[in-house]
């Protein structure tokens, strides 16, 4: 029963990574500094209300996730959304890639697996 918590959390990080990219590509190329805007933009948007809908279902998933495991072990999980959206953010929206944010991730990564080591 673990390993399915387990791998549901890893899926709920999955679903906010891809709600971020949704909503940023909803979003698009910086525009106006008019806020208002900005927001209308964002309230018209099909992908802004995409990513919305995945933030949603990630955060029902969630629930479950804190109901099977203990929050020290489950919400270190959360920061693999970092490594996994900065790795989209440069495959899928070109943003570019840095060695510096690559060492980052990788602290992330061994940190939250010294964490699962303890589990």
């Amino acid at each position: 029963m673990k390993s399915i918590a387990i791998g549901l959390a890893v899926f709920c990080v999955l679903l906010s990574s891809a709600a971020q990219i949704a909503m940023k590509r909803g979003m698009g190329a910086p525009g106006s500094a008019d806020v208002g805007a900005t927001y209308l933009h964002a309230l018209t948007s099909p992908l802004v209300w995409l990513g919305l809908v995945l933030y949603g279902a990630s955060a029902v998933l969630w629930l479950w996730v804190l109901s099977r495991l203990d929050v020290s072990l489950a919400y270190p999980l959360v920061s693999l959304g970092f490594v996994v959206t900065m790795a989209l953010g440069v495959l899928w929206l070109g943003e570019p890639f840095s060695w510096l944010r690559v060492a980052g991730c990788t602290l992330i990564v061994v940190g939250v697996s010294l964490l699962a080591m303890d589990a």
